[in-house]
Order: structure tokens, then sequence, then C-alpha cells
């Protein structure tokens, strides 16, 4: 094996798998499946879905819209993942379901973060 393939981002099949994943999931929250009282009535989106290599594993990154408690939704979703893994190996054909562990998507956070930064410097540039 050469020392580029070790390096290498997610194969194409975990790409695949993971955004089907993705889908799968956005579909049951949009619906209302979970019936968790903590996120029942909350909007979350699931921004990416990534896919161990041997498939056995995904973690999925989520945010809540509209800024809500995302330590609750975050314990409310790992409480609802065995009924998750059920309703997404239903609903997307894979030999075994992955384990599906939820983290938060913070990369809007930074964004902004990175945007109020940027917006600092260049006024402090323009004498501001």
């Amino acid at each position: 094996m050469s020392h580029d393939s070790k390096s290498k981002g997610p194969s194409q099949r975990q790409l695949r798998v993971g955004e089907e994943i993705r889908h799968a999931l956005s579909d049951v929250m949009m619906r209302g499946e979970i019936r968790d009282p903590d996120i029942a009535e909350m909007s979350i989106t699931v921004t990416e879905v990534r896919v161990s290599p041997d498939l056995r594993n995904a973690t999925a990154y989520v945010t809540p819209l509209g800024g809500g408690d995302a330590a609750l939704m975050l314990a409310a979703l790992n409480r609802c993942a065995g009924f998750l893994r059920g309703r997404v190996g239903s609903m997307v054909r894979l030999r075994n379901t992955p384990k599906i562990a939820f983290v938060a998507d913070d990369s809007f956070e930074n964004a902004a973060h990175i945007d109020e930064l940027l917006r600092r410097v260049h006024k402090e540039d323009r004498g501001g």
C-alpha cells in the first residue's frame, strides 16, 4: 500500500452511504417520528453524516435550527439512536445498518466567528 492511499479521504462508497443516511435521518426528523419530548418540537438539521471505512459506524453532525439547546438535542438524539438506526435500516439498503452517534455541528458558529474576526480586521485597516 502506498503512502498516498493512507492519506486519502473517504471512499465514494462512504460518501454515498453517508449521504443516504443523512437523507433518511432528515426524513424521519421532518415527519416528526421522534417522540422524545426534549426534541419533539425542535427543528433539527442533519448537516453531514460520516461513515467509517467498514460502514459499521456513522457520525451524524446535527444542529438545532433557531438556536435550540444543542446539549439537550444531542442527549435526546443519542437516547433515540437505536430507534433512528432501525428507521434508517428500513430506508437505506445496506447489509448492516451502522451504529449512529450524534455530535453537534459547530461549523456554522465557527464560520460566523471567523466572519466577525475578518470584519474587525477590515474595520481596523480602514481606520475605524
